[in-house]
């Protein structure tokens, strides 16, 4: 369900790690990520504050791209096009 705030960035997957605590939302969005083909967007929704952090510099590291993040009422979303 899209809220009428959320922007509507287009993804292949979605992911909810609402709840995980560090690491675990970086290392499940890794794994979903080796499942998707080059090119594909995962939407990663997370509500850890560290992985803002976390996200930034994986994508950075491991050449993906973050196109859009965001942070509403303690929950992150994460749009990330695999490398």
């Amino acid at each position: 369900m899209i809220e009428a705030d959320e922007p509507t960035l287009a993804f292949d997957a979605e992911l909810d790690a609402v709840g995980l605590a560090c690491p675990m939302p970086l290392l499940k969005a890794k794994l979903e990520l080796n499942g998707l083909p080059s090119g594909a967007v995962l939407k990663v929704i997370a509500s850890d504050p560290g992985s803002q952090r976390d996200f930034r510099s994986f994508a950075k590291l491991a050449g993906h791209a973050l196109l859009y993040e965001e942070e509403k009422d303690g929950i992150y979303r994460y749009w990330l096009r695999k490398a």
